[in-house]
């Protein structure tokens, strides 16, 4: 991908600077008297190769560098495989993986359902660097016998964490998520947590979630091919809890990929009208199955799989107050809608999509589904959830799609609610033209669809 060589480019730009005075970190033969200056504090940087090596099994040997008292860490490149069990990290350490490591985690372990290839709680002061280097696990062996069902096998969790900087990983093929972010054993959120440049690829559950965080940014990363257990999202922002939060959370310049469920999923049921506001943004962002610019006829397989491109929903009448923005995001050849939003309240939190791009909704036949097939879907599932459905900006966004179909749908099999505080400009491009099916029972609801089609010169058949 291209993004994993930029992320080698960098690393090889900042290398020199980062170790001129520390040529002997590059030695990474066993040496018990380098281990023995780090334990005393003598030497701040070190080698996880001075621990030794073990093909096999080298969870201890990293473990006890991990625990040393080094401020950085080397994990070199030996050429083989660092085979471990699950590690667990602390604060107050740069850990910097050389460019080629392959950590993997040790087959016929990980039996606990809990049971992550890396995790910290608590951590303060921790930074993870690794352009060109990958973090894999064993997906497919945790989903079946004698691995009893789980989805909390993650590749990276941190937990009550603070200002935390992972950079340029590749995360593969967890029993959970590639990257969790939830409260730890002091406060109920992670805070201060920066993850740039990393690619998740081909987990359980989800490329990353977020269950808990305040001052959170996710930029220039890839979320692709989640599956495995519901959500199976890319990438999602939900809760265990009234009492968590998600306060100035930024994704920003990512890309989301081929994951079996919604690519974007922002899902509040557990949050209250007591919980703090919310402040989730998305900058930048792509949503798509397949590799950019294919066409809606290229997508020949029955089975594809994937929903909706951004979906929002369970933001209830009593849910938490606050925004959730998206801005020049692009969503493209989804298998679903292009955007939803389902049992989401008018008198909660607003949805702003703004500057945003549908284009190819519904590339995935889905034969199953008997519901609305639009490229943009306002949907109420529970009725218990709202009784005030809506409360949604579309601001100068645009649908470009071939399907025959109204651009914009309110739809409600269960309950006969009217739709609330919706307004915006919407250009449209498809062959029915702007068309919205919105009911009759509107309060304060100003949608402008406009017709964008090209206009063909007269006399053109």
């Amino acid at each position: 991908m291209r993004l994993m060589l930029l992320c080698s480019l960098m690393f090889l730009s900042t290398q020199a600077g980062l170790f001129a005075d520390e040529d002997v970190l590059f030695d990474s033969r066993p040496n018990p008297e380098l281990v023995a200056e780090v334990v005393a504090g003598t030497r701040e940087a070190a080698n996880a190769g001075w621990w030794g090596f073990d093909p096999v099994d080298s969870t201890e040997i990293l473990q006890a560098a991990i625990n040393s008292p080094a401020k950085k860490l080397i994990v070199p490149n030996l050429g083989e495989t660092w085979i471990v069990r699950p590690i667990t990290l602390r604060g107050d350490l740069e850990l910097v993986f050389e460019p080629g490591t392959l950590v993997m985690a040790k087959r016929g372990e990980f039996k606990g359902g809990g049971d992550s290839l890396f995790s910290a709680r608590d951590a303060k002061n921790l930074t993870i660097r690794g352009y060109g280097a990958t973090w894999r696990m064993w997906k497919r062996d945790y989903q079946n016998p004698p691995y009893v069902k789980a989805e909390w096998r993650m590749g990276l969790a941190l937990r009550g964490c603070h200002d935390v900087l992972v950079e340029g990983l590749q995360i593969e093929s967890s029993g959970g998520d590639g990257i969790y972010i939830d409260n730890g054993s002091e406060q109920t959120f992670s805070d201060g947590i920066t993850i740039r440049d990393c690619i998740c690829l081909d987990h359980h559950r989800q490329g990353m979630s977020v269950i808990s965080a305040k001052n959170l940014l996710v930029e220039n990363c890839v979320f692709a091919k989640t599956g495995g257990t519901p959500p199976e999202a890319g990438i999602d922002f939900e809760p265990d809890g009234p009492d968590q939060c998600f306060i100035n959370c930024v994704v920003r310049n990512c890309v989301f990929q081929d994951n079996s469920g919604h690519q974007i999923l922002v899902y509040l049921k557990p949050m209250t009208r007591d919980s703090q506001p919310v402040d989730i943004r998305f900058e930048n962002c792509v949503s798509r199955m397949g590799e950019a610019g294919m066409q809606k006829s290229d997508f020949l397989d029955l089975n594809t799989s994937g929903w909706a491109g951004i979906a929002v929903g369970a933001i209830k009448d009593d849910g938490p107050q606050g925004k959730i923005e998206f801005i020049n995001c692009s969503t493209e050849n989804t298998g679903k809608e292009g955007i939803k939003v389902f049992d989401k309240s008018a008198s909660s939190a607003e949805v702003i999509f703004q500057n945003c791009k549908v284009k190819n909704s519904w590339v995935s036949r889905h034969q199953e589904f008997g519901g609305p097939r639009v490229p943009i879907l306002i949907q109420v599932r529970r009725p218990s959830y709202t009784e005030r459905p809506g409360g949604i900006d579309f601001i100068q966004c645009m649908v470009n799609d071939t399907i025959h179909a109204p651009t914009l749908r309110f739809d409600q099999e269960k309950s006969e609610y009217g739709l609330y505080d919706v307004e915006g400009t919407i250009y449209v491009r498809s062959p029915q033209g702007p068309q919205a099916v919105l009911g009759s029972d509107l309060h304060f609801v100003d949608v402008n669809l406009v017709d964008a089609r090209p206009v063909k010169p007269e006399g053109t058949p």
